[in-house]
């Protein structure tokens, strides 16, 4: 608790750890990167997160960042806390208790003013020039939430550029202690402040956003990459089996390639729906999933149809845009669930809850992958099967596997054992990829 008197000063509680961790070592400037792997450590956020952090706890305690009595900034390291009057005592029940409500002096605002809602919705409505700018309107923002949020939203009315100024209001709001509502939906011009929205929060999480995407796809690859290896050795030792071991080195190849594809697709509407959306999440994380995992298999769909109809005169029912909407949606079901307590920022866990999260996420698309497979739609193996089966001579064919399972040829539960494998290794490897801290 924050207190200055017996009044509490409110806090989020990532901005209270990040200003004892200043307190803790205020013999030293301590540096962004530690900063952020330890009142961060398990999410990802952009730089200017911690910018705004260090903003908001300067104007809670009184402080300026042009002639700092608590919080200095160290150009080019981190911050450091320069209070020299720091008493540590012992916990022992007396400290007095919050008094309800805030007294004036913990107001950040000028209280004399005549008028202090105008000069800050002026800021908000204004059209920022700088990165600069932007921080300020921010502060603005989350200034006028300190006022009354729900009066600064009547102040705001349909003014010039109201539209952004409520998407700015709604972002800023997480951040700020005692904030309101901020709705869009029901509000004069909703799609305009929802954009505007969208274009906010992407842009601050833009940069993040697209090196999970690219660890998601690295991480997709790597696990089609395996699984391929291993289904194709497993298919030469197989009884009946007249695979050479090169058949495991293509499997491989192949398993890479739609693994990577679709873990781009996948990794990119989780990516961009979790940089966009904090209310509605689960929601805004499965459509996100879908859609991406639903378009890149689409297209990887109609090319594998096109090319062999074209090059080879095959006509194969090829799986690609069904298979891709249902795991991709599974997978953001379960990238959900496993990280719903993370918040603040692009989940990121170490560790054991990490391994946790991927299992999950492998657990809901094994369970999807099973299903496509039960009602008959081909994953990758079930397409190289189809393809070897119609190709004169191949020795690619996934049949001596079903030998293994107790089936004469490539049955329904050999097609549902290695759709659930594929669906469960490509959900492992995704998240893994996905939560790889930079």
């Amino acid at each position: 608790m924050l207190v200055h008197g017996v009044h509490e000063r409110p806090l989020i509680p990532r901005y209270f750890d990040l200003l004892v961790f200043l307190i803790e070592r205020r013999h030293e400037a301590v540096h962004r990167r530690d900063i952020f792997d330890r009142v961060w450590n398990d999410v990802i956020v952009s730089d200017s997160a911690l910018s705004q952090a260090i903003r908001t706890i300067r104007r809670t305690l009184g402080d300026d960042s042009r002639a700092p009595r608590f919080i200095r900034t160290v150009s080019r390291h981190g911050y450091r806390f320069v209070f020299p009057d720091v008493l540590e005592e012992e916990d022992d029940d007396e400290w007095p208790h919050a008094a309800g409500g805030r007294s004036p002096e913990a107001d950040p605002v000028d209280t004399t003013a005549v008028d202090p809602f105008e000069p800050l919705l002026q800021r908000v409505t204004r059209v920022a020039k700088s990165a600069a700018d932007e921080e300020e309107q921010r502060e603005a923002a989350e200034v006028l939430h300190t006022l009354g949020t729900s009066q600064a939203l009547q102040r705001l009315g349909t003014r010039p550029r109201h539209a952004f100024a409520r998407a700015l209001l709604r972002d800023t709001r997480w951040e700020t202690p005692g904030a309101g509502v901020v709705p869009i939906v029901g509000q004069p011009a909703p799609i305009a402040a929802a954009a505007a929205l969208v274009g906010l929060r992407f842009r601050r999480a833009a940069r993040i956003a697209a090196a999970r995407w690219v660890g998601a796809s690295v991480g997709g690859g790597l696990a089609g990459l395996v699984g391929g290896a291993a289904g194709g050795l497993v298919l030469v030792v197989a009884p009946g089996s007249s695979a050479p071991i090169a058949i495991a080195a293509v499997l491989a190849v192949i398993g890479a390639a739609c693994g990577g594809i679709g873990g781009a697709g996948v990794g990119a509407g989780l990516s961009v729906a979790e940089a966009i959306t904090r209310s509605y999440r689960t929601i805004s994380l499965v459509c996100g999933a879908s859609a991406g995992g639903g378009g890149v298999g689409l297209a990887v769909e109609w090319f594998s149809r096109w090319s062999l109809s074209a090059l080879v005169g095959l006509h194969v029912n090829a799986g690609g845009g069904p298979e891709g909407f249902v795991i991709g949606g599974a997978a953001g079901l379960g990238y959900s669930v496993a990280t719903s307590r993370l918040g603040g920022g692009l989940a990121a866990p170490r560790g054991r809850q990490r391994f946790i999260v991927a299992v999950i996420v492998a657990g809901f698309c094994g369970l999807s992958a099973l299903g496509m497979s039960l009602i008959g739609r081909p994953l990758v193996g079930g397409t190289v099967h189809a393809v070897a089966q119609l190709s004169q001579g191949s020795q690619a064919t996934l049949t001596p596997l079903g030998a293994l399972i107790g089936e004469p040829d490539f049955g329904p539960i050999t097609r549902a054992v290695i759709g659930t494998g594929e669906g469960a290794l490509f959900g492992f490897g995704l998240a893994l990829g996905l939560t790889r801290r930079p």
